[in-house]
C-alpha cells in the first residue's frame, strides 16, 4: 500500500505519462487530473487515480486536489505542476496581446491555481515538495516567443516565492529547466531538427521524482536544468 500521495497535472502529456510512471513505480499513490473522463480512467491497483478536472477552473482545481488528498493513509506530500503549452509567433510588435497573454494564462493560471489549493494539504501532512516545469527560455529567449518566454520566466518566479514563503512550514519548491523534450508533437512541429539533442522525457521524470521525495530534503528554490545534449 502506498504512504504517500503525489498529484501530477499534465500527466496525461508527453512528459506527464513518463512522471506518473515514474512516481507509480517508486510506489506513490499518483493522481492525474484530466480535463474528460475515458475509458479506464478509474482507480487502478498498479496505476494511477485520475480524475476529471479543469484546472484553469477554481472548482475543478479544489475536486483534483480534493481527489488527491483524500485517502488518511497515503497524505498528499508532493504536487507536481507539468500543464503549460507552447505556441510560436512573430516578433513582439507582431504579436497581439492576446497571444501574450494566452500564453500566460495557460502556463501560470493552473501552476498558480493548484498549487494554492494543495498548500494547506501539504503544511496538514507535516510537509511536502511541489516541483514546478518552466523552461530554458526563461532564462535564454529566442526570436518569436516572447509570450512563452515571459511566462515560463514567472513560472520560475512564483516557484521560487513559494520556496521562501512555505520554507518554515516544510514544504520545499523546485523548478526544472528543459530545452527541447523529445516528443511526438514536437518532432512534427520540427522535423528538419536534430531529435538526438533534445532531453527526453524518461530523463526529465527522474529528476522531477528525485525533487518531489525526501532524499532532496535539503533543496528548496532551485532550478535544475534538463537539456539534454540541446
Amino acid at each position: 500500500m502506498a504512504d504517500r500521495s503525489v498529484l501530477v497535472t499534465g500527466g496525461t502529456g508527453g512528459l506527464g505519462g513518463a512522471v506518473t510512471a515514474a512516481f507509480v513505480q517508486a510506489g506513490w499513490r499518483v493522481v492525474v487530473p484530466q480535463r474528460e473522463s475515458a475509458t479506464g480512467a478509474g482507480p487502478a491497483a498498479s496505476g494511477p487515480v485520475r480524475v476529471t478536472a479543469d484546472l484553469m477552473d477554481p472548482a475543478g482545481v479544489e475536486r483534483a486536489v480534493r481527489a488527491a488528498a483524500d485517502d488518511p493513509a497515503a497524505p498528499l506530500r508532493a504536487l507536481v505542476n507539468l500543464v503549460g503549452g507552447y505556441a510560436s509567433g512573430g516578433r513582439v510588435h507582431e504579436t497581439p496581446v492576446e497571444e501574450f497573454e494566452r500564453m500566460l494564462s495557460i502556463n501560470l493560471r493552473p501552476t498558480y491555481l493548484v498549487t494554492q489549493a494543495a498548500l494547506p494539504h501539504l503544511i496538514a501532512a507535516g510537509g511536502g515538495a511541489v516541483v514546478c516545469v518552466s523552461s530554458r527560455a526563461a532564462l535564454a529567449p529566442f526570436p518569436g516567443a516572447a509570450g512563452y518566454a515571459t511566462a515560463k520566466a514567472a513560472v520560475l518566479a512564483f516557484a521560487n516565492a513559494v520556496a521562501v514563503e512555505y520554507r518554515a512550514s516544510g514544504v520545499r519548491c523546485n523548478t526544472v529547466l528543459p530545452s527541447v523534450i523529445d516528443t511526438p508533437a514536437n518532432r512534427a512541429a520540427q522535423p528538419g531538427a536534430d531529435h538526438r539533442r533534445w532531453v527526453t522525457p524518461a530523463e526529465i521524470a527522474p529528476v522531477v521524482r528525485f525533487l518531489a521525495s525526501d532524499d532532496s530534503a535539503p533543496t528548496s528554490g532551485a532550478a535544475v536544468p534538463v537539456y539534454g545534449r540541446a
